[in-house]
């Protein structure tokens, strides 16, 4: 089984949240998962849906703050197994091309 899922924790504040998003990413580190982060969410993949929400967790609980939302999407492949990047690769296969801006930065 291959489960994954998009996180998103936003400390609701004024301040930079910088220093609490790197500590919600910290976290992952002690769980079975296999994350990425992007400037706007966190996509992970795990082989349990338990580790998996665990991790999640404890991303959230990392961040002290008054008041923190957290976003989970969760894409649970029961009887398929496949990867985020066989998912991407698919992508880009149809595409014929990187799934991404052919632009200069």
């Amino acid at each position: 089984m291959t489960v994954f899922a998009l996180l998103r924790v936003s400390p609701i504040t004024e301040d930079d949240i910088t220093t609490d998003v790197a500590a919600a990413i910290d976290a992952l580190e002690d769980y079975n998962v296999t994350y990425e982060t992007t400037p706007m969410a966190t996509t992970l993949e795990a082989d349990d849906v338990h580790e998996l929400f665990a991790a999640c967790a404890a991303a959230h609980e990392a961040v002290d703050r008054a008041h923190v939302q957290t976003l989970v999407q969760v894409d649970d492949k029961r009887e398929v197994e496949m990867t985020a990047s066989d998912k991407v690769d698919a992508v880009e296969g149809e595409l014929g091309r990187d799934a991404r801006s052919q632009r200069e930065e």
